[in-house]
């Protein structure tokens, strides 16, 4: 199950860069749930998560709008907690910093 979240920030916020900074400060001190997987991209990311499988690859547009695509590969009926995971961490860290979220969901004949 895949969804597309969009993360608008507010203005002047540069949002991405927070959101790597803070993956990156959690994971040194051993706290996260997320960390970075694959290579380095400007402008992109791919993050995974410690407890549930899938992905998140993120990219940063020119405006500074967040698309995060939410993988789960759960074949059990647990693949939303991923998604949950993800929301929750954006709404504890960055709840002031964030205009809205819109989430656009794929099934898998997509």
């Amino acid at each position: 199950m895949t969804r597309i979240v969009q993360i608008v920030p507010h203005e002047g916020v540069n949002l991405y860069s927070l959101m790597v900074q803070k993956v990156r400060e959690l994971s040194e001190s051993k706290q996260g749930a997320f960390s970075r997987s694959g290579a380095k991209m400007k402008d992109r990311a791919k993050w995974k998560h410690k407890t549930y499988k899938g992905w998140i690859k993120l990219q940063r547009s020119a405006c500074e709008v967040i698309v995060a695509e939410v993988k789960s590969l759960s074949q059990a009926d647990d693949h939303w907690q991923l998604l949950h995971a993800f929301m929750g961490w954006l709404d504890r860290h960055f709840y002031d910093q964030i205009l809205s979220i819109n989430i656009t969901y794929r099934g898998e004949a997509e």
